[in-house]
């Protein structure tokens, strides 16, 4: 019997490899594809990237409401431009603390999309970041 250690970010990993020299080929060819397979799937999960299916579903749909929230920060920048007061309210938002600003840009309704009932938070705080970049 060989153990090797593999290591993986400060884990470590054991993974058997199982070698029968003396023993008959029959349980040679029913224990190295099972050693083999094992070895390779704590390789491809630790290293290899692989995911399962929760995982990449769950990071699909992240990525997918990063890419809708992107989108419609624009619209929120150009909610505020209509504002006929927004000379003053950025300057209001940029004299407020941090935590507050997405708040202060959902109050405003700049980040109440069209045919939405209420502003999304995601969008206000991406909003926030667009429009502190006008000076």
């Amino acid at each position: 019997m060989t153990v090797s250690v593999l290591r993986s970010g400060g884990l470590f990993v054991v993974a058997l490899a199982v070698a029968f020299a003396a023993a008959p080929a029959k349980a040679q060819s029913a224990a190295e594809p099972f050693a083999g397979k094992t070895v390779t799937m704590i390789i491809g999960f630790t290293w290899g990237g692989w995911v399962t299916g929760g995982t990449a579903r769950s990071m699909a749909a992240t990525i997918g409401e990063e890419a809708v929230v992107k989108r419609l920060a624009p619209m929120c920048v150009v909610q505020f431009k209509h504002d006929q007061r927004k000379d003053q309210k950025l300057k209001g938002l940029k004299e407020i603390g941090t935590y507050e600003k997405a708040d202060y840009v959902k109050k405003q309704g700049w980040a109440t999309m069209p045919g939405e009932p209420e502003p999304d938070a995601k969008v206000a705080d991406e909003c926030v970041k667009l429009l502190m970049l006008i000076s």
